[in-house]
């Protein structure tokens, strides 16, 4: 979210996290920007790996984000925020909490 700031003035740049448990299972985080976006036809390859929109990115910070993720019953996805920007969503599973010694 900050590199995709880097080009909008001082003044403009917004990130907003948000967590809020979604139901009695899941909790859902939102990292937004206020950017420039994610154009539409680049979606689909956000999480592929080596796939970068920066001109020196290595393109595995989203892949490997995804996996760890997915190894743990959640999802992660990306796409338009609706105040200008991107928007990259998290879905966890809540512990039960107890705890296996």
């Amino acid at each position: 979210g900050m590199d995709a700031m880097a080009g909008q003035p001082a003044g403009a740049r917004r990130l907003t996290v948000r967590a809020r448990q979604t139901d009695s299972r899941t909790l859902q985080i939102a990292v937004c920007d206020s950017g420039s976006g994610i154009p539409e036809h680049h979606l689909p390859r956000l999480f592929e790996p080596f796939f970068s929109t920066k001109p020196n990115g290595l393109g595995l910070g989203l892949p490997l984000s995804r996996t760890i993720v997915e190894a743990h019953g959640g999802r992660l996805w990306a796409d338009h925020n609706p105040g200008g920007g991107a928007r990259l969503l998290l879905t966890m599973p809540i512990a039960s909490g107890g705890r296996s010694s």
